[in-house]
């Protein structure tokens, strides 16, 4: 009876352990070791803990973020983490898709602080100037920042329907800026926000009437190839960058810019620094102060550029509940990223594939990366 009496007295005293035992089983794994590659990707003192942002990109890379194929950190200037898929490298051109919006938008500032154009006067397209016309009262600023009231539908349903779809790959492609110029309009100019890759087509278009007086597509095409590679991309250090031209010698100003990973952060940070390469003001600062603006009819956009702010309609493209609210950013289609926080002294680049249905995962990788700057 004693022998029994001390068993049951020691089960009693050891459950307390065993149940301590049992919920440990149930507590989450410590995350797996980085891989050389993903350490290798950060230098030894990135501004911030290495082996978290090491992971943060690894992440970045993983298969449910689509395909990832080339990442790059800048804190303060330098590169502090690169890393590409296989089959890609410092070298590669990637597209920028819509990226090459906020490349019309610099070089657009550039013709005004020419006096080339003017912000807030017609737009000088000859289409629009005949009497009676209301597409006369849109403003170059209206153009700018998506409120011009042209109609337009970006990225519908049937894919074939969608304007920006006929503009670049049917019947608008061999006169992108006419297709889009063309479009009568579905609201009083300035009233209405409407995301459209025409629009920057139609700046695209004014770049090349004021830069030439020659219509023909090979004039056209070398006066805003020469503009951009001499007033942007060269001062810049953006060597690499290859923009493209419809048959008619138009900018694809709203799609079609290629350039290395290197590149796109080279054009982030002089965003960040407002239009200053190494000392050097190669544009006016209040223009990119204006970019970074929200428009008056969707907070979350500016003039060719995205606002880390809450959506006026519809979903935040960004993530503001979670990062800087001076952070901006360059998006391109299948999730093409530079983004911008000068507050943090950072810029993000991702470049790759990704579907609609796994955006917002690739958006939520990129908060994590933004969240390990303070």
């Amino acid at each position: 009876m004693a022998r029994l009496l001390l068993t049951l007295i020691m089960s009693l005293v050891l459950l307390p352990a065993l149940a301590g035992c049992s919920q440990g089983t149930n507590e989450p794994e410590d995350p797996p070791p980085l891989s050389d590659r993903a350490l290798k990707a950060v230098i030894k003192e990135p501004g911030a803990s290495r082996e978290k942002l090491a992971r943060a990109i690894d992440d970045l890379f993983a298969e449910d973020m689509g395909e990832t194929r080339a990442v790059i950190v800048m804190k303060g200037g330098r590169i502090v983490a690169e890393r590409y898929a296989q089959g890609y490298h410092e070298n590669t051109r990637f597209v920028g898709w819509s990226m090459a919006k906020s490349v019309t938008g610099v070089m657009i500032g550039m013709l005004v602080s020419d006096g080339r154009l003017r912000l807030d006067e017609t737009a000088p397209v000859p289409a629009w100037q005949r009497p009676g016309d209301p597409r006369g009262e849109i403003t170059l600023r209206q153009l700018l920042q998506m409120r011009s009231g042209l109609r337009h539908s970006e990225a519908i349903e049937p894919i074939y329907e969608s304007d920006e779809v006929r503009m670049l790959f049917l019947d608008g492609r061999d006169n992108m800026a006419r297709y889009a110029e063309d479009q009568p309009l579905e609201a009083e100019p300035g009233r209405k926000f409407e995301y459209s890759s025409a629009t920057s087509v139609i700046l695209a278009d004014l770049a090349a009437r004021v830069l030439t007086p020659a219509p023909d597509p090979e004039s056209r095409r070398n006066a805003v190839a020469d503009y951009l590679r001499t007033r942007l991309f060269e001062p810049a250090g953006m060597k690499s960058m290859l923009p493209e031209f419809d048959r008619s010698g138009t900018l694809v100003g709203g799609s079609l810019i290629h350039g290395t990973a290197r590149d796109w952060a080279k054009f982030g940070e002089f965003l960040r620094n407002k239009g200053s390469v190494k000392g050097a003001q190669i544009m006016p600062r209040q223009w990119i102060d204006f970019m970074v603006t929200p428009s008056p009819r969707e907070a979350q956009y500016g003039a060719q550029i995205w606002l880390n702010r809450k959506a006026t309609n519809g979903d935040s493209s960004l993530f503001p509940d979670r990062g800087p609210k001076d952070l901006f950013a360059c998006i391109g289609h299948l999730g093409q990223y530079v983004l911008v926080s000068p507050s943090r002294g950072i810029t993000v680049v991702r470049l790759g594939k990704t579907q609609d249905d796994k955006g917002g995962r690739v958006v939520d990788g990129l908060a994590d990366v933004v969240a390990l700057y303070r």
